[in-house]
């Protein structure tokens, strides 16, 4: 078993100071989540996240994944062997099933026999990818099934969704973002204020974002295209909350080299000078 270069590159702590890392682990093989827990504890980490929450077929079709929520006795056997064998720290996320929301009620009676420090539960079932709505009674359902922690997983995209989440949901005290904060970096810092009012600054603030994300791409990927097509899947997601998404997206897809997508960018942002943001993005 080895560790990919990429992989190491990116857990190096050298590469992470002032943040708090926590690496994760997709793997349905007791034997690989030792040896990442033992890897990764050689650089100093000291808590592991699984993974159990991917629907992406390449991913469930090996039993990984969302794919691994309803086979408990393998999660049973891989979780012994973690807290028999180390004493790192697990933490999981995850989603309600592959097929079924009933999967993780099936699971919790496994996953309460050990400490796990929380559980992120993205509301929705794998094979629903990210089309269709959340479930919400699927999650309170988890609630109601399990002493761990929860985090609450699945389509925040703007202050007033967070908020009927927080009404629904009472006693959830952790949120995770995650297609909401790509499409929108803002995001956190109005939920923590509990208002949607952007800085006065935004768009210079975004273009700082976009152009350190851009050269953080053009460093690593070669050729003019591999670093559009790579920046168009977060415009996919910018553009939600962005004056003419559509139009936006057309507009970047129509660029083949880095001069033609600078212009581009420098256009979409020139014309969002009278920023109205929609009250909810919208995500294909």
């Amino acid at each position: 078993m080895v560790i990919k270069p990429i992989y190491e590159k990116d857990l190096k702590p050298k590469h992470n100071k002032n943040m708090n890392v926590i690496p994760q682990v997709m793997t349905c093989q007791p034997d690989e989540f030792i040896f990442v827990i033992k890897y990764i504890q050689s650089l100093g980490y000291k808590e592991l996240n699984w993974n159990l929450g991917c629907p992406y077929p390449m991913v469930t079709n090996k039993g990984m994944g969302s794919g691994l929520v309803s086979k408990p006795e393998i999660i049973d056997e891989i979780l012994d062997r973690a807290h028999t064998e180390t004493d790192v720290t697990i933490s999981m996320k995850m989603r309600m099933g592959y097929d079924s929301a009933d999967e993780i009620l099936e699971a919790f009676p496994v996953l309460d026999k050990y400490p796990l420090k929380s559980i992120g539960i993205h509301a929705r079932i794998g094979k629903q990818l990210y089309k269709g709505g959340v479930d919400l009674d699927g999650f309170q359902r988890c609630i109601d099934s399990t002493r761990h922690t929860l985090f609450y997983n699945g389509d925040i995209t703007s202050v007033a969704g967070y908020r009927m989440m927080a009404e629904r949901f009472p006693t959830i005290n952790h949120w995770m973002l995650g297609r909401g904060l790509i499409a929108d970096p803002f995001l956190p810092n109005m939920i923590k204020a509990d208002q949607e009012l952007y800085p006065e600054d935004r768009m210079v603030l975004f273009s700082k974002y976009h152009d350190r994300l851009f050269s953080q791409y053009e460093e690593k990927l070669t050729g003019d295209k591999a670093v559009i097509r790579k920046l168009l899947s977060y415009w996919e997601y910018f553009s939600g909350v962005f004056n003419n998404p559509e139009k936006i997206v057309k507009k970047i897809k129509k660029t083949k080299t880095i001069e033609a997508y600078d212009k581009a960018v420098a256009e979409i942002l020139e014309n969002e000078r009278n920023f109205q943001r929609p009250e909810a993005c919208e995500f294909g």
